[in-house]
């Protein structure tokens, strides 16, 4: 059994979940103009995916947070396409199964509503995480899909839902 828990977001996490994010971000070198540590989203992250065809999931370790995963709409791109958001985790939570099981509950929970494709953003440094979504069958894109706002990352992917 993993040792690490997955529920979904509570207004309690906001505050907990941002310096996760933004720590994990400066980690690798992904902060500034064109990055999510930018988004005004970050301090309020219950209330941003607390609404329709929107979901985020924390990860903890211990009862402690240490990272989660998220999933909404792409802006700018068809109904049917949502977005993998945010989706970070500390060092300590890393190896564990932690980010296999945030990829599986948020592309269950984006076929429960309703989506046909997701899309994600992320860094060519990340070499963990991109190796992990394409075991979960994302196929890379040439350019970015959408208007996400988040030009400093060099790497896309999408996925038949």
């Amino acid at each position: 059994m993993s040792p690490i828990a997955l529920r979904p977001i509570r207004p309690a996490d906001d505050a907990e979940l941002e310096r996760v994010l933004v720590e994990v971000l400066a980690e690798f070198g992904a902060t500034g103009e064109g990055f999510s540590d930018q988004d005004a989203e970050l301090s309020a992250m219950s209330e941003a995916y607390g609404g329709p065809g929107a979901a985020y999931f924390v990860a903890l370790l211990d009862g402690s947070l240490v990272g989660g995963a998220g999933l909404g709409p792409l802006p700018g791109a068809d109904p049917d396409t949502c977005e993998l958001r945010k989706m970070y985790l500390l060092p300590s939570a890393r190896g564990l199964g932690a980010g296999r099981r945030l990829v599986e509950i948020c592309l269950e929970e984006a076929r429960r509503l309703g989506y046909r494709k997701c899309y994600l953003e992320t860094l060519a440094q990340m070499d963990r995480a991109r190796d992990l979504y394409e075991r979960f069958g994302f196929l890379p894109l040439e350019a970015p899909m959408g208007d996400t706002g988040h030009f400093g990352c060099n790497r896309w992917y999408a996925l038949s839902l």
